[in-house]
């Protein structure tokens, strides 16, 4: 009896050590998954995305991925509305590769770049791209989808007119190219200097090739496009000697001078002019490897950023170097999901550290917006802060997840400033210039949000004065008459009421930093300043209008009308609730909080003729819920704005319903232009939970998590962990919440309650609570709530 005892408790024991150990050994493989295999890179390269599919390294200068189309900004008759789908120089849907450059911008509306086009090819020697109906007229080549592979740090395609594998990889400034030729033909390389990305006849103002020997070539090109004077340098190493080439200047040349003495066509070790071409042809090889790295600054500068960066290494251990550095960069966040939910998560992620891009050797040296050699001491330099979108959504992000970057972002802004002529902040910064494109001054509440959330490492005291100067400088898009009449009037800006909005919070922004540093005339200034949005609302009508210099609202109006009615893609819908600063005034003005719901219930279920929006590119009814546009970025923070008005449930339902609409794994699954990585900021807070809708007040208002569980590894070391058991499509609504097991009663969350670590739980349910989050003593910030 004795015996079968101890029989049954060793069994027993044994039994449960084993299911211990394969717990454990699940927890162990759940902590080390890979979570870069999650990566899709074709979510948003069709349609509407304009993401491409090519090879990068987070936030790296060269972004290595296939151009589909020539696609011209103009042909000389005009603006041809086909190059917008070619802002990131590819489509999905294709059916030929013209060849892989070297830059590319992600998600914009508007585009450049597109450098340094490499194509493998075998054969005759053709310098001419030749046109999709005739694959065969030109270098480009035909391709099966089903051949073409991408990962993060990675894509590989089968070029079917010359039976050539190509595999791409890329560090933060060199772009790899492996190609596997076929052994029976003669292998080549065309190098293209006139291909580019919103192309146009004179867009290279100037391009040089060099042979520096039989595997290295160096040279440059200046181009003006969306980047009014911009310079890029590059060196090619090929890891065979190439046994003859031919470098070529497509155009008649008015003046040749004494370069008429030399036949340059072929084997000439230098060429330069507008229309620069190049091929290099190696016989029968099996494999050729490239090795592209670019810089701002010099030949030099790429050659030394060549040999740091990928030195002796082969294909394979470049790739290897890159894929552990996505792997390092998305793990930083962990989650529980279907793999649908996985991809959109992790693919969201990805999009998020493809811009700003680094834009300096690899020795801090840069080319600066007055367009000198500048050293980069002690910061990262970056460029491609497309600030109109991004301020939303993709700063805060970084703020709390990589605040040593965002103080980099913040450094590289300052820089900006410094060597403006204009002596103001970046609007638009793009490869050392400013592009001008869009509205506000929004580097201002980028500053701020990093600065009053704690974020150190560069000068205040040189950014509020930045952000002052910015802000005064009554050259730049009426702010003389912002500050004369208290509002931008319609005579100076066809966007004038979008640009009194947008100040109006930019303003706001420079307010709270002045107060906290102390600075109480500046304050007062900007406070005052921050209520100008008040001055273009009627409340008549329940809209923000666009006014003359009469003081008159222009009519006749429409609010659901995107042109003419002073907005700036949108319309007085949804651009009358940007003031993320006061949503509590903006309620009053509204006619209280009933009027003001019904107005949000109003937006996201009624129907939007297409007669408002077909004729606005980055409009599509793929982006718009009733006639809430989360297509592009003016109504991003719209959803969570139900909490101010008392009812969170339905920000807890609405946000569901936008990310189960509009991001989705597939070529065609984000709903609008990604720009820059705000469109995927949007989601990767709405998964976790809350949103920035107020940058600069260090709130986050709370949605619902969209995902079960998810952990985030703060820059600090602390962990943050997210759970919501059991949420789902049905089990959407928040029942009540904790905070390190603490009751959480309001709507809302600091930031330094999140990277202060701990954990944060949902219980969630089918049926609203309409209790919680509506404690009225404890409102998320307005700002007139202080006045």
């Amino acid at each position: 009896m004795k015996s079968t005892y101890i029989q049954i408790i060793s069994t027993f024991f044994l039994l449960n050590t084993y299911n211990y150990l394969i717990a454990q050994d699940n927890q162990t493989k759940k902590k080390v998954e890979s979570v870069s295999q999650y990566v899709n890179p074709f979510i948003g390269t069709k349609d509407m995305g304009h993401c491409y599919p090519g090879a990068t390294s987070p936030f790296g200068m060269v972004q290595l991925s296939p151009d589909t189309d020539t696609a011209q900004y103009t042909y000389g008759q005009g603006y041809n509305k086909e190059v917008y789908r070619y802002c990131s120089g590819y489509q999905y849907d294709d059916p030929t590769i013209v060849g892989f450059s070297h830059t590319h911008l992600h998600g914009t509306g508007h585009s450049d770049l597109g450098d340094i086009l490499i194509m493998p090819t075998t054969g005759e020697i053709r310098l001419n791209p030749g046109i999709v109906s005739k694959s065969n007229s030109g270098y480009r080549s035909r391709y099966s989808k089903s051949t073409e592979k991408a990962s993060a740090g990675y894509y590989s395609v089968f070029l079917e007119d010359y039976k050539i594998k190509a595999e791409l990889t890329a560090t933060a400034r060199v772009g790899h190219h492996r190609y596997i030729y076929p052994k029976d033909r003669d292998a080549n390389v065309i190098l293209d200097l006139v291909h580019g990305i919103y192309g146009y006849d004179g867009k290279v103002i100037w391009a040089s090739i060099r042979v520096e020997n039989d595997s290295t070539i160096t040279g440059y090109r200046q181009t003006n496009g969306w980047a009014r004077n911009r310079f890029i340098y590059f060196a090619i190493k090929f890891s065979k000697p190439f046994k003859s080439f031919g470098l070529r200047n497509d155009e008649k040349e008015v003046y040749r001078g004494f370069w008429r003495r030399w036949q340059m066509d072929n084997n000439f070790p230098e060429r330069s002019g507008h229309k620069v071409k190049a091929y290099f042809t190696f016989g029968s090889i099996d494999t050729l490897e490239v090795k592209v790295a670019i810089s701002g600054v010099s030949t030099i500068g790429a050659m030394e950023n060549l040999r740091a960066e990928v030195a002796s290494n082969n294909f394979d251990q470049t790739l290897s170097k890159v894929k552990n550095l996505w792997e390092k960069e998305l793990s930083k966040i962990r989650v529980d999901g279907t793999n649908d939910e996985k991809v959109n998560f992790y693919t969201a992620l990805y999009h998020c550290m493809l811009s700003p891009t680094i834009f300096m050797d690899v020795d801090g040296k840069y080319k600066g917006l007055d367009g000198n050699i500048h050293q980069a001491n002690g910061f990262t330099n970056y460029t491609v802060f497309s600030l109109w979108d991004t301020f939303r959504a993709f700063h805060p992000l970084m703020t709390l997840l990589e605040p040593s970057r965002a103080s980099d972002m913040v450094n590289s802004m300052l820089e900006h400033y410094k060597q403006s002529v204009h002596g103001i902040l970046p609007v638009w910064s793009h490869w050392g210039n400013d592009n001008w494109c869009m509205i506000g001054y929004h580097s201002a509440p980028v500053i701020a949000d990093a600065y009053m959330k704690g974020i150190k490492g560069f000068d205040s005291e040189l950014a509020l004065k930045a952000m002052v100067s910015s802000a005064t400088y009554q050259r730049y898009d009426g702010i003389d008459d912002y500050i004369k009449y208290g509002y931008v009037p319609k005579e100076r800006s066809s966007s004038s009421a979008s640009v009194t909005l947008e100040y109006a919070y930019d303003d706001w922004t420079i307010y709270q930093m002045a107060n906290k540093m102390g600075k109480a005339d500046i304050a007062n200034t900007f406070k005052k300043r921050a209520m100008s949005y008040v001055n273009i609302f009627d409340t008549k009508t329940g809209f923000a209008r666009a006014k003359g210099k009469d003081g008159k609202f222009i009519t006749p109006f429409d609010p659901l009308q995107t042109h003419d009615m002073g907005f700036i893609e949108g319309n007085a819908w949804n651009y009358s609730l940007f003031v993320p600063h006061d949503i509590s005034n903006l309620i009053n003005l509204s006619g209280g909080k009933a009027r003001f719901t019904q107005h949000l219930d109003s937006l996201f279920t009624m129907t939007l003729p297409p007669k408002y929006y077909e004729n606005t590119e980055d409009i599509d009814k793929v982006g718009i819920m009733g006639n809430y546009v989360h297509g592009n970025e003016p109504s991003h923070h719209v959803a969570y704005m139900f909490v101010y008005a008392g009812q969170p449930w339905k920000t807890q339902e609405i946000v569901r319903n936008v990310i189960n609409r509009m991001y989705l794994n597939k070529p065609d699954g984000l709903c609008g232009n990604d720009d820059c990585g705000q469109m995927s900021a949007w989601y990767i807070f709405s998964a976790m939970g809350f949103y920035p809708v107020c940058p600069g007040s260090n709130q986050y208002i709370i949605g619902a998590p969209y995902l079960p569980y998810l952990s985030v590894t703060l820059e600090n070391g602390k962990v943050l962990t997210i759970k919501a058991d059991g949420v789902n499509n049905e089990n959407r609504y928040i029942q009540s919440a904790t905070l390190n097991g603490k009751p959480l009663l309001n709507a809302w969350i600091t930031h330094n309650d999140l990277v202060n670590g701990g954990e944060l739980v949902f219980k969630m349910g089918k049926k609203p609570n309409k209790k919680w989050g509506v404690q009225e003593k404890a409102l998320p910030y307005s700002m007139s709530e202080g006045l």
